[in-house]
């Protein structure tokens, strides 16, 4: 493959910058812009060196240059990286100089993609590494370092090993269709297999609804009827007048979200309509978008005061995200935190009590599976594995043939083979790595 390069550090003036450049003759390349105590041609992998980029005499920056043999790289190939100071100036001075001596501006995610290709990781993992990069709270950090060191790929193929050894006995069965009292496969152990494997294909499956909240906040719908204090709230939780306040009912008509971040978690907080009974077209529109924000959100905040009556409309038998409630407004008539709500004052930032409860329910959440999904695609490839397997159950069940059983035990491998990149194709690829940044 042809040599590539990038700036993979962000653009811009900084410090330091450093630019990667790998493939066959990437040390070559930077040998021939580099000076130094010795030659990077005869450097050993895994070693830095102080030098010069210079070319014709001019001398460009003072560097270190990191030499990494292959396999023993992030791309599996011959790589170096040069530190240079971060002037935009010698930054693209230098990018152009490499290219002129041979090397190319790499692809969004050329980097990692040639990872992949080499067998450095696999898909699941190659993905972790743009949800790393993204990361913008210790959860969604800590989930992408698990997908990144294999979480993920492993359950999948030790899943994906044990129905192979099957399906060989099914397709070795089919080999010998002369010979009908011939059976390879053991029907009732294949029984027990898809049983347990369609268990664990749905805990991945009710996973992804936790593990996509963390890689793009917790939903939190702040709830309540007119003039509670939602919106103050908010405000007071984001530390910013990001709602308009007024005494008016019905200020606010539509949702309004923000995120944050509490010990390391981040959530993506909802404000809502008040809910009440109106004859108002647009604020009943406004009511309805608030049940649907409070039907899919995982942490609902029911906010009342000592003025909210039995009359207020209630939250509906749709919702299923744990409610906290929360007496508002407690600098008008001091109470106290009980079992049934935590008194706060949003108005004067007295929010501590709930934001504790908000870290102790998001963290109670995240404890639901060892392994989580957090990306759509990987959802979209089990759930078919999932509904695969269902058909080897019906089947078994059905006591249907081993040519049958083949048919579906392949679309479950084969699904399972396209979360991890075992099974792709250049379109799937093309698609992941173009949401690269280009210097990863």
């Amino acid at each position: 493959m042809e040599t590539i390069c990038a700036i993979s550090t962000p653009y811009g003036t900084g410090g330091i910058s450093m630019i990667r450049v790998s493939g066959a003759e990437s040390i070559r390349i930077a040998d021939s812009l580099f000076a130094g105590r010795a030659s990077l041609a005869e450097a050993k992998g895994g070693t830095v060196h102080f030098g010069r980029i210079q070319r014709a005499g001019e001398v460009l920056d003072e560097v270190l240059c990191s030499v990494f043999r292959a396999p023993h790289s992030f791309t599996g190939e011959d790589t170096v990286e040069i530190a240079c100071h971060g002037s935009l100036y010698i930054q693209q001075t230098l990018l152009q100089w490499l290219i002129d001596a041979g090397a190319r501006m790499a692809q969004p995610g050329e980097f990692t993609r040639r990872a992949f290709l080499n067998g450095k990781m696999d898909l699941t993992q190659a993905e972790a590494v743009a949800d790393l990069i993204a990361a913008q709270s210790k959860a969604e950090k800590d989930l992408a370092l698990s997908q990144l060191r294999g979480a993920v790929s492993h359950e999948l193929n030790n899943l994906r090993e044990r129905l192979l050894h099957f399906t060989s006995l099914i397709e070795l069965e089919l080999d010998f269709a002369d010979h009908e009292e011939l059976e390879f496969a053991d029907r009732s152990e294949l029984t027990g297999l898809a049983d347990q494997i369609a268990d664990k294909l749905q805990a991945l499956m009710s996973s992804f609804r936790t593990g996509n909240a963390i890689r793009h906040g917790l939903p939190v719908a702040i709830v309540g009827a007119p003039n509670v204090g939602k919106s103050t709230l908010l405000n007071a939780l984001l530390g910013e007048e990001r709602a308009i306040v007024s005494d008016i009912q019905g200020t606010t008509r539509d949702t309004i979200e923000d995120t944050l971040v509490i010990d390391g978690i981040l959530f993506r907080l909802i404000d809502t309509a008040g809910l009440r009974q109106t004859t108002d077209t647009l604020e009943n529109m406004g009511i309805e978008r608030s049940r649907k924000a409070a039907e899919n959100a995982q942490i609902i905040i029911h906010v009342t005061d000592d003025r909210t009556t039995d009359e207020e409309p209630c939250l509906g038998d749709e919702v299923k995200g744990t409610v906290i409630h929360v007496l508002n407004k407690a600098d008008l008539q001091p109470t106290t935190n009980s079992q049934e709500h935590i008194a706060i004052s949003a108005k004067y930032g007295e929010i501590a009590p709930l934001k504790a409860e908000l870290v102790r329910v998001a963290r109670e959440s995240m404890q639901t599976s060892a392994v989580m999904l957090s990306n759509a695609r990987h959802y979209e490839a089990v759930s078919r594995a999932h509904d695969a397997i269902l058909r080897v159950q019906q089947g078994l069940r059905d006591n249907l043939s081993g040519e049958l059983l083949s048919l579906d035990l392949q679309d479950c491998l084969s699904a399972l083979g396209e979360v991890t990149g075992q099974i792709t194709n250049q379109e799937v690829l093309s698609n992941i790595f173009s949401k690269f940044c280009i210097g990863k």
